[in-house]
């Protein structure tokens, strides 16, 4: 079961397995595909966060699920979790992971897909596909390591260890550590409204030129800037930016 929350032009989307510790199943996945596309096609959702219930953020595929299936059905699970993950990940609104709990294996695959990435302390987080046989298979080998570096990625995936909040910070996965899960919301939240000050339309445009640029030569990438500049010049949030400045009052952008 997932739960979506609204809060103005915030979305709050989180998965309530707490008895399964948030794992993802088939139907799971499924609903999740089918809120993130809509979150998609909603411009009234200017920042999403996604979140678990309970003690654990996601601990990954439900293996007493997986247990069940055959290999047809795993590929389908695989293929789904990949999928809804990619969706998550090119989403054009800013996407924030409140970690309040253990991140493993497809859940840490989950706050990869994020843009930023908040836990609590005393959280756990790593990618323990090998210690099954098996491996990260949701995107995990490949947005790690553009996180982290090649070397740290492929100790985290070849040892399957499990680190904790202090060294995620260390090594650059999370932006930030709060003591306690009744400050994980509230500094996610704060973030959130420090993007939702700023022009909709403009945040868009930098999220899709720096994440189209990420794989493409430097050349390229600042033609992808150009354009989302360019896509920025007609709006009409520009033009009350200008006059805000003028008239020294805080713009009041519409998205238009």
């Amino acid at each position: 079961m997932i739960h979506v929350e609204r809060s103005g032009q915030l979305g709050l989307i989180r998965i309530d397995r707490p008895e399964r510790m948030n794992c993802f199943d088939y139907p799971t996945l499924v609903e999740l595909q089918e809120l993130v596309d809509a979150v998609k096609a909603d411009e009234s959702v200017r920042v999403v966060v996604f979140t678990g219930t309970g003690k654990a953020f996601s601990a990954g595929a439900d293996l007493k699920e997986r247990v069940t299936l055959n290999e047809t059905e795993v590929r389908r699970n695989v293929l789904a979790i990949r999928e809804v993950f990619a969706s998550i990940a090119a989403l054009p609104q800013p996407t924030i992971a409140a970690v309040n709990g253990h991140a493993l294996g497809g859940g840490f695959e989950w706050m990869l897909a994020c843009d930023f990435r908040i836990i609590v302390d005393g959280a756990l987080v790593g990618l323990t596909e090998t210690s099954f046989g098996i491996i990260p298979g949701a995107g995990g080998t490949q947005r790690l390591p553009r996180l982290i570096g090649e070397t740290r990625a492929k100790e985290l995936i070849f040892t399957a260890k499990k680190i904790d909040a202090a060294t995620a910070e260390r090594y650059g996965l999370v932006s930030q550590v709060v003591a306690t899960r009744d400050e994980l919301l509230p500094a996610c939240f704060e973030l959130a409204a420090a993007m939702l000050r700023n022009g909709p339309i403009a945040i868009r445009q930098a999220k899709q030129a720096i994440d189209g640029g990420m794989d493409v030569s430097l050349a390229d990438g600042l033609r992808l800037e150009t354009e989302a500049y360019e896509a920025v010049i007609p709006t009409e949030d520009r033009l009350e930016a200008l006059r805000a400045f003028a008239e020294k009052r805080t713009p009041q952008f519409q998205g238009k």
